[in-house]
Formats: structure tokens, sequence, C-alpha cells
């Protein structure tokens, strides 16, 4: 050992900070493989194997009770779907290479504080025009959500231009979010009058043209197009193999058949849980130091039991702040439905600056850098 000061390497220098090093060094579309090979054992099959099973019994008629319904989004109160955002705070200074400061934080904070607020507002006096831009910014940010897997995990190749990548938003964003109301208008209804009527009562015939047949005709037989314009060209500009392109192929196809035959409030609950808040958990994951090389060695459950820890106190926050909004809310929820409104309604608040923090994310991490 000699006279070396504690703490200092052969050549007297002190060692590196490791945990720091890797901080700094922050993983883009570039995951390394055995990364890529973690999420897609414990993130991308169990999101496949969950929707498929589900598939099966509906096509074959099983018919469910509402109350049943609506246990995925319940569950996604603690369950991946409210707490997938609540460290948004962390993230964002994690995907520039930095440590979360204070200062980094309090940014985040004032981020959710200024559009959460703005948005909220516009629910109060708008609800129905409210009830339309929380559905577009649904599409939006799910496609978005799953444009990075596409990238990041499945490794896909031919989306490699902006125009490619956009419609690949629109086509995986549709899925959810028209797809239900082309074969469920009922459903797709009722839930808007659950968010709107706690509002402003019948303030839903505003949307009714949304309902009829020949607008979800058209909506479906153009969206329909799109499908089939996204995966031709996809398979036509697969340069690597397709092996990718069925990846994203089959998923689109699964996703068209589950919203198409499972009721909606179930389809979209299992989907957000399993699919969209899981996936975003995924993305996260790398971007913490010990998260990164346990995924490195293949160990997902340490990282996710970190990611938990993290999301736990603005989780339980936003559950405080569900049950204070209900006090404000001209006509308070009377039912499950309703408290299932609510909870949507909360989601929609807080979805707007976490879409701000994911589109930081995308820049950060070039998701959109294509050079065509």
């Amino acid at each position: 050992m000699g006279d070396r000061p504690l703490g200092t390497g052969p050549d007297g220098l002190e060692p590196p900070n490791t945990d720091r090093l890797m901080i700094r060094t922050v993983p883009g579309l570039d995951l390394d493989g055995s990364i890529r090979d973690t999420l897609t054992r414990g993130v991308l099959w169990p999101s496949w194997v969950v929707t498929a099973a589900l598939v099966v019994p509906f096509l074959f008629g099983v018919t469910v009770p509402p109350v049943v319904q609506y246990v995925p989004l319940v569950a996604s109160v603690l369950v991946l779907g409210l707490p997938h955002g609540a460290i948004d705070h962390l993230a964002l200074p994690r995907v520039r290479g930095d440590d979360p400061t204070l200062r980094a934080i309090a940014g985040v904070f004032a981020l959710y504080g200024v559009l959460g607020v703005a948005y909220a507002a516009v629910w109060f006096f708008l609800p129905a025009a409210a009830f339309v831009f929380f559905i577009l910014l649904t599409w939006a940010h799910w496609g978005q959500g799953d444009l990075y897997a596409l990238l990041a995990v499945a490794d896909v190749d031919y989306l490699d231009t902006r125009l490619r990548r956009a419609l690949a938003v629109v086509v995986r964003g549709g899925l959810p979010m028209l797809v239900p109301l082309v074969f469920f208008p009922g459903w797709y209804r009722r839930v808007a009058d659950a968010l709107v009527s706690l509002f402003a009562l019948a303030s839903t015939a505003q949307l009714e043209w949304a309902f009829q047949f020949e607008t979800r005709l058209v909506l479906g037989a153009v969206y329909g197009l799109v499908v089939f314009g996204y995966l031709t060209m996809g398979y036509l500009g697969s340069t690597v193999g397709r092996s990718t392109w069925a990846v994203d192929a089959a998923e689109t196809l699964l996703l068209i058949t589950f919203f198409a035959v499972v009721p909606p409030v179930l389809a979209v609950g299992v989907y957000f849980c399993v699919w969209h808040a899981y996936r975003h958990i995924a993305r996260l994951l790398p971007l913490e130091p010990n998260s990164r090389a346990a995924l490195d060695d293949h160990r997902l459950r340490p990282a996710l039991a970190r990611f938990a820890r993290e999301a736990t106190p603005l989780t339980l926050a936003s559950i405080v702040l569900l049950a204070g909004f209900s006090l404000l809310v001209p006509n308070p929820p009377a039912d499950l439905l309703g408290w299932i409104g609510l909870y949507l309604v909360l989601i929609a608040v807080l979805t707007l600056p976490h879409v701000a923090v994911v589109t930081l994310m995308d820049r950060e991490q070039g998701v959109w850098t294509t050079g065509r």
C-alpha cells in the first residue's frame, strides 16, 4: 500500500467518479444491444402477450360488466399509468446529461404549473373543446411514445425521414384514439359525457357530428388508407431485412384488432398501462446510471424498483390533487364512471406539460434528427 493517500490511485491521482461519468453519457436512440434485448423481453413481449390474450375471448363474443372494464384504469392510478410521468423533473436533466439540481427540478415544476393550470382553466370554460384537444393531444403523444420504441428498441431502419416518422406518429396514435370511435361510438360518447358533464351538462351535443355513422365511415376509410400506405412504405423501405418491419406491422395489426373488438374503456385502460406507460418507463430507465447498468446486465427488476421509488412521491401528490380537483368541479362525480371521468381530466391536465417534457427529450435524443 505504501504511503499513498486514501482514495487515490496507483499514480497518486484521485480515481474518476464512475457514477458521474455514467450519467454524462446518455443513450439516445443508440441503445446497447444488451439493453435493447432486456427491454424487448421485459417490456415489449408482455405488452404483446396481454393485448393478444385479451383479443381472443372478445373475438368469440365474450362480454364483461362495465365495473370490470374500469379495473385497468382504476389500477393505473398506482400501477404504471399515473406514475409513468411522475419523474419528469428528473428525466429532463438526466436526458441532458446533467445531475438533477434544484434549479432544473424547479423549472419542470414551473412548466407543469403554467401549462397545467392554463389547460385546467379551458376545461372549466370550454369543456367540449378541452375534450377534443385532449383526444388530439393524446393521439400525438401516444404516437410519439411508440415512435421512440420503434426507433430505439425495435431498431427499425425505414423511418429515416421526418415525414416517415410523423406518419408513424399518426398511425400509432390513431390506434387507441380513432379505432374505438369507429367501432364503439356509444361508449366513446359515454366517456365524453363523463368528462364534459363535470363542467357543463349537455355540452357534448356540440360533438354529436363526430359520432355519426357517416363521419366514422370517412374517418375510418381515410385512416385505413394511411395505415396501408405506412405499412407499404415500411416494407419497401427496409434495407436490412424485414424482421423489424414485421414487428411494426404485427403490432399495428394487433392493436387495430384489439381496439376493434375489446370495449374501449377496458382496451384503453390496458393499453395505457402495459403499452404506453410501460414503454415510456422503459425509455426512462437507461437515463439513470445504476438502472442502465442493471439493464446492461439483463436485470430489469432492480431498474423498475428504482423507478418505483423515485415515482412514488409525485404519484401520491397527484392522487391528493385528484381529491382536491373533485371539490372544484361544478358537477362533482356521483358514480364510478364520473370518478373515471374526473381522473381522465386530471390525466389530461398533466398530459400537456408531460408532452412538453417528452418533446424536449425527443430533441435531446435525436428522435427527429434524420438529415432529411
